[in-house]
């Protein structure tokens, strides 16, 4: 392709009209046509985030067997998923209801939003996707706003455009005498959720201007119109047009005219005093996010003298730029930080009516494994890393950055793992979803600590780094990569946590251990006619057993009584004790019974204890002539070979492997056997 066909593509790919959509300028009487058609127009900060989130759609889900609306926007569709939030359904539907209560007007609007969590749990990835998604839905229809300029001679008698340094509201225009019958007129034929309110007054330098042309035209309102050029206004954090972002510096450095503006001493001479408002820098953080959203950036970490311009801001939403009245803003105040300065401000006595002002919302980190997996899953794609990451590898990962973030559970029966499967929605035998309900209330904290998604993205990218000549990356290299950097991280308060944190690292390493065993058994038993025969033969006795009948002998013809020897074998292999058996074996027969009312049959596959029992059964038949643990001897016969082979190509194909790691698991497993390891199988769900 060459340069000018290149040069016409991105002429032909070019949006004229959507350029001039959102370019579009006209009288105020123009507007004044479009708030009655769209009096959507008008909404107020709040109300138009709250639209926003809306726009996306959401969904109802059921947790612990309660309903929540979850979301979508906080998937992050605007860019593809790159800053969707995880497992945090609960947190941000108590954000959006608050947003709502604000929206509607009911005094959550006075208040400023704290985001409240520990270090990366997703706080400043929130704020990040409001500002986006307000200032995407400027640019669409459903999100229209507009604001305003000044047409007026300057020194020389030409014309100059002055903008609205805080791109108002235009309907603040209206006399305020009138503002009543205005807002009566609108709002009888509006079938918008909100009513229209013309609220607050114009900004200094637009208050003077205005007042300048009323004495100019002996108080003419309409050639004061004539003067306003009303215009489509989109926000762009970028260009600081309504989304602010205000972040703690060096107290020399910094002052609070960086949120209220500042005087412009060149224009001092050219006006002739600093209190003159066309002498005066309205680009404070406060004045720049009018209409939209204000970021602080670890609220707390502020100087106090910054936090009492917070206290107007969010109740009586005013500002006090200096030399000048209070003004009116219309913004939202969202703020986060961590838990060591909400302590502090807990216990300063002389933050009582900031405290009062804020409504905190508590972002915890993920309890549930497969929420934290996908974090790490969306950030070590195949696209994004050329090395094989072998399976179990980045699920070990979270699963010991879960742990660190659980408390040991009270129940005697129950450890910290089984703790974290059954959050996770895993069944362990004996406990319900109410055990559920009841370990969470008992820990209500839980996820207000432990290890960061932060520490764990790190250990996964050194582990890639400083393995580069091997050709896939395994969990034991990304578990020593953890278990090393935790003598030097920097947010271990004491040794004895250190000494817990690793300890979790052990337990994980034995969790590994039998999910390697397993993915070796599973190949070694893929065999699927071996394991439905083995199946039918179960299910075979187990009809006969609970219908006390016989079970007739394929073989001899004769009748027999049902084998017990091979159903407990199987039995055994999941944990399911003598004075169970009848129980679990009623349960499957009932449970087939079912399917077969409803013209269904019955598959092993099903069942996943049972599927699990009856490959650990084919295994144990089969594991002696496959001779595995002659993988860690250099003298491997062609006959055994052969079948490794065979597993392994199962091990790539069925279970996501490459050579290299399903060698690795292999040989892992192999020296399990050859060390004469006996532990008994446990039951996984």
């Amino acid at each position: 392709m060459s340069g000018s066909q290149l040069f016409g593509e991105i002429v032909r790919k070019q949006d004229v009209g959507q350029y001039q959509d959102l370019h579009w300028e006209g009288s105020f009487e123009d507007y004044l046509n479009i708030v009655v058609e769209q009096p959507e127009v008008t909404r107020n900060a709040y109300q138009r985030l709250y639209d926003m989130i809306l726009s996306y759609g959401s969904e109802e889900v059921t947790q612990q067997r309660e309903k929540i609306t979850r979301y979508k926007f906080f998937d992050d569709p605007i860019s593809n998923g790159r800053d969707g939030v995880f497992g945090l359904d609960k947190p941000l539907l108590r954000l959006v209801n608050i947003l709502k209560a604000a929206a509607m007007g009911y005094g959550a609007e006075r208040r400023v939003i704290l985001l409240h969590g520990p270090v990366g749990s997703a706080k400043s990835t929130i704020a990040r996707l409001l500002k986006k998604g307000v200032e995407v839905y400027s640019k669409t229809d459903a999100g229209k706003m507009y604001t305003f300029s000044w047409d007026l001679p300057d020194l020389h008698g030409e014309d100059a455009c002055h903008l609205c340094p805080m791109n108002e509201e235009p309907l603040k225009l209206v006399p305020p005498d009138m503002r009543a019958e205005v807002e009566r007129m609108i709002n009888e034929r509006s079938k918008s959720e909100y009513k229209v309110l013309i609220e607050g007054d114009l900004d200094p330098f637009c208050r003077y201007t205005y007042r300048m042309l009323m004495d100019k035209y002996d108080g003419d309102w309409k050639q004061v119109m004539k003067h306003i050029k009303v215009k489509r206004l989109v926000l762009s954090e970028k260009d600081r047009i309504g989304i602010g972002t205000f972040q703690p510096k060096d107290e020399k450095n910094q002052d609070s005219t960086e949120l209220t503006g500042d005087i412009n001493y060149r224009k001092i001479a050219e006006y002739g005093s600093d209190s003159d408002p066309r002498a005066f820098n309205f680009d404070g953080e406060f004045n720049i996010a009018n209409r939209g959203v204000i970021e602080f950036i670890e609220m707390l970490k502020l100087d106090v003298a910054f936090l009492y311009d917070l206290l107007g801001a969010s109740q009586e939403h005013r500002i006090k730029p200096k030399k000048f009245a209070q003004t009116d803003i219309d913004e939202v105040i969202l703020g986060h930080t961590n838990e060591p300065e909400y302590r502090k401000l807990q216990t300063n006595e002389l933050m009582e009516a900031f405290r009062d002002r804020t409504v905190k919302v508590d972002i915890p980190y993920n309890i549930r494994l497969s929420d934290e997996l996908r974090i790490y899953r969306r950030d070590f794609t195949k696209e994004r890393v050329k090395k094989h990451i072998a399976p179990h590898t980045v699920e070990m990962a979270s699963l010991w950055a879960v742990l660190t973030r659980l408390e040991e559970p009270k129940k005697a029966q129950l450890n910290l793992l089984q703790k974290a499967k059954l959050y996770d929605g895993k069944n362990i035998p004996g406990f319900t979803e109410d055990h559920v309900i009841e370990l969470k209330s008992e820990a209500p904290r839980e996820g207000m600590g432990g290890i960061s998604p932060r520490y764990i993205q790190d250990k996964i990218s050194n582990s890639l780094v400083r393995h580069a000549d091997a050709r896939s990356l395994n969990p034991f290299m990304v578990l020593n990569e953890l278990d090393e950097g935790l003598e030097h991280h920097s947010l271990i308060a004491n040794e004895d946590q250190r000494k817990r944190y690793k300890e979790l690292l052990a337990i994980v390493r034995e969790e590994y251990e039998e999910l390697a065993k397993n993915d070796v058994q599973r190949a070694i038993s893929a065999d699927e006619e071996a394991i439905t025969k083995l199946c039918q033969n179960y299910i075979d006795n187990v009809k006969a057993y609970t219908q006390k009948e016989r079970v007739r002998n394929k073989y001899t013809g004769q009748a027999e009584e049902p084998d017990e020897r091979l159903m407990r074998s199987i039995e055994e292999k999941i944990e399911i004790p003598e004075s169970r058996k009848d129980d679990f074996r009623r349960e499957l027969m009932n449970y087939i019974g079912a399917l077969a009312i409803e013209g269904r049959q019955f598959d092993y596959r099903m069942n996943d204890r049972l599927r699990r029992a009856l490959e650990m059964k084919l295994f144990e038949d089969q594991k002696d002539s496959i001779k595995l643990s002659t993988l860690v001897s250099s003298v491997v016969d062609r006959e055994t070979q052969e079948k490794i082979d065979v597993i392994k190509s199962r091990l790539i194909r069925n279970m996501g492997y490459d050579e290299e790691s399903a060698t690795d698991v292999l040989n892992f497993v192999a020296s399990i056997f050859a060390r004469g390891d006996t532990k008994k199988d446990k039951s996984r769900s």
